[in-house]
Order: C-alpha cells, then structure tokens, then sequence
C-alpha cells in the first residue's frame, strides 16, 4: 500500500471504503478480523461481507444490539470493555483495525474508553490504557498479524492524537509505517488523519 490513500468521506472518517483497502491489502479470506471498538460495526461489516471472519467488542449496549442486526453472525460482536481484553477468551487474530474513541489533551472531562459514560477522563492515562489493551492484543495476535490504528491530528483542539496514540502504542508493539488519509473533503477539526501500521 502506498503512503498516501484517497477516499471519500461521505460524511464519515472511518468509512467502509477504508476498511476494504485495508483488508484488500493486508488480509485474506477466513482471517480473523479484529476490532476492539467496533462502535457501529463498519470494520465488521465490511470483513464478514469480504469473506474474512469478523470479531469486536463495544462498550455500549445499544450501539452492540445494532451492529448485530446487521450481521449474519450476531456473536461476532461481544459487548465487552476493551480494557478488559486479557480476560476474554478470543482466537488467534490475523488482523486488527480500528478508530478509537478520541480525546483531547485538555478540557475533555469524559473518559473515551468508558464509551464517554464516565468522568474520569485523564489524557495521559488515556494513552496508558490503550498502549496496554495492546499489549495484551499482543499475545492473540499471528506471527505475521498486522495492526492499523486510524487516528487524526486535532488542530482545533492542540492535540496530536495520531502522534500520542502512535509514541504510546509503539511501547508494545512495532511501529512499520503510517498512511496519510486524503480525504475528498477534509474536516476542519484535524490537521492529517492517518492509519498508523503495527505489528506484534
């Protein structure tokens, strides 16, 4: 995959369009999809219907009970706090994708990672959890997984989220690479959005 992918928004920024470039490139069929905040479920959507198979976890129960009217296998979706990964009885997982909840550096009482219901929201302990769901990620993870994390720069709100996501998780994983995200018509709220490469 080239450095630079041009997509279209389409009123999002984690399309299913960038999912399928994604999975085109990196994974085939039967592999074990990933999503440890599948939110409204694209990465899984979009995995089940290119013949991989998909598996993620969402916070919020409302948000679980949508994604599994949309799937043929409801129990590929497990309402599950990803922080609590290393207690979960998954497979062997070929790759993973995903946009975390965002936060920014200040001002942002909410916890991202409690699905926003809490608020105990602390930036650099924000960092610190999901440097540490991946390392427990880790040891689910093929020899030759890879690991995408799609995040942005937010410009409005000083924080090099993309940046910070991507010091942190390096700490358990190995950085490879990341992609620039041109989109067809940028927010204003970000400065670059990117999907940072890992592996175990």
């Amino acid at each position: 995959m080239r450095g630079v992918l041009h997509l279209r928004a389409g009123g999002d920024t984690f399309t299913p369009e960038l999912v399928e470039a994604f999975l085109a490139e990196y994974t085939r069929p039967g592999d074990v999809v990933f999503d440890p905040f599948a939110g409204f479920g694209t990465t899984l959507i979009v995995a089940e219907r290119m013949g991989r198979r998909p598996l993620g976890l969402e916070i919020l129960p409302d948000r679980v009970e949508f994604v599994r009217s949309r799937l043929n296998d409801p129990a590929a979706i497990q309402c599950a706090d990803a922080r609590t990964l290393d207690r979960l009885d998954l497979p062997r997982i070929d790759f993973s994708i995903t946009s975390p909840p965002y936060m920014t550096r200040d001002d942002h009482p909410q916890n991202p990672l409690s699905g926003y219901q809490t608020l105990d929201g602390d930036y650099e302990a924000y960092l610190a959890d999901l440097a540490e769901i991946y390392r427990h990620l880790r040891g689910q993870l093929a020899p030759d997984a890879k690991v995408v994390i799609n995040a942005a720069n937010l410009h409005l709100h000083k924080t090099r989220l993309a940046w910070d996501i991507g010091q942190a998780v390096s700490k358990v994983l190995t950085y490879e690479r990341d992609i620039v995200i041109d989109w067809d018509e940028p927010k204003e709220w970000f400065t670059n959005d990117y999907c940072l490469v890992f592996t175990p």
